[in-house]
């Protein structure tokens, strides 16, 4: 991905997320941008949205953010300027959920053993 692509992602990121908290609220669930990839002919972005609430509030937020993609996609080329501006694809991201279990199998680990000391050499003694 090049560098200006890049910036690009970032851009939109950020304003994606300006725009979803002071304009946009979904109710009983709170939604964050995870990640923005657009094509490399800068005609589709993808958002990557993580949503906290339960499976049901997942799929109505995205329902919802898709329903409204016109109005976000307006707002959001008000603020950034771009000779092509991406068509939004709203994609519900997972990888938190996935994260979970791994984190629990890692806080129910047992603790590390305790190092043992160094065994010091015997000093040499000298000769009487």
């Amino acid at each position: 991905m090049s560098l200006r692509v890049q910036k690009v992602c970032e851009l939109i990121r950020r304003e994606l997320s300006v725009i979803l908290e002071k304009d946009f609220r979904i109710e009983n669930c709170l939604v964050t941008i995870h990640e923005v990839s657009v094509t490399p002919d800068m005609r589709q972005c993808f958002v990557y949205v993580g949503v906290i609430g339960k499976p049901h509030q997942q799929d109505a937020a995205i329902e919802k953010l898709t329903k409204a993609r016109g109005f976000i996609q307006r707002d959001l080329y008000k603020r950034v300027k771009l000779r092509c501006s991406p068509q939004l694809f709203f994609r519900l991201d997972k990888s938190v959920e996935r994260g979970v279990p791994l984190l629990n199998i890692i806080d129910n680990l047992p603790p590390p053993l305790p190092d043992l000391p160094e065994e010091t050499p015997p000093e040499d003694t000298p000769p009487k």
